[in-house]
């Protein structure tokens, strides 16, 4: 899923890496595979659909697409914290389905080479449900949890998001007998 083949400097041999956007969620660094991440943008107006899930926020007009919004604090299990000029919706492919998910800030694009991941540990697979990470990564003396999107929303909720993004942007209206005045 992460593999970018880049050539180092003066050597024959290649290193296996790939790109991540970082963002920050309840204090903590997170990072997806950019290739899943069509656009990075600031906070929008949301607007709220009732009787839906607790972690979807709501809905964004993106272009003429609509978009629905997830909250990854919520879905996660964290805190939500109120949104403030840092906080960025990423758009996100996850299964050919375009999904928004709202964190606290994105601080960069990073380069990470598969060798510097290791596997999600023993302790916190017992603890949460870590089907939702890739594994950790290890920046110098920063460590980075790498999320897997597909998992982080299961396959129903991604057709069931699918669903409320295809059905508010294509309304279908009954014909309705004219009235006489």
């Amino acid at each position: 899923m992460f593999e970018e083949r880049q050539e180092e400097r003066g050597s024959s041999s290649f290193e296996e890496s790939f790109q991540l956007v970082v963002f920050e969620l309840s204090g903590e660094e997170f990072g997806v595979d950019i290739m899943q991440v069509s656009e990075i943008m600031p906070l929008s107006k949301i607007t709220r659909v009732p009787q839906a899930p607790e972690c979807v926020r709501g809905l964004i007009n993106l272009r003429g697409k609509i978009i629905v919004v997830i909250d990854l604090n919520r879905r996660l299990g964290f805190n939500s914290r109120e949104n403030d000029s840092l906080s960025r919706i990423i758009i996100v492919e996850v299964r050919d389905t375009t999904i928004g998910m709202l964190v606290n800030s994105v601080s960069g694009i990073l380069k990470l080479s598969l060798s510097s991941i290791e596997p999600t540990p023993d302790m916190i697979k017992s603890k949460i449900n870590s089907k939702y990470f890739n594994g950790v990564g290890k920046i110098g003396g920063r460590l980075l949890i790498l999320l897997n999107l597909a998992r982080v929303l299961g396959e129903e909720e991604i057709d069931e998001l699918d669903q409320l993004s295809s059905s508010t942007s294509s309304p279908s209206f009954e014909q309705l007998p004219e009235e006489k005045v």
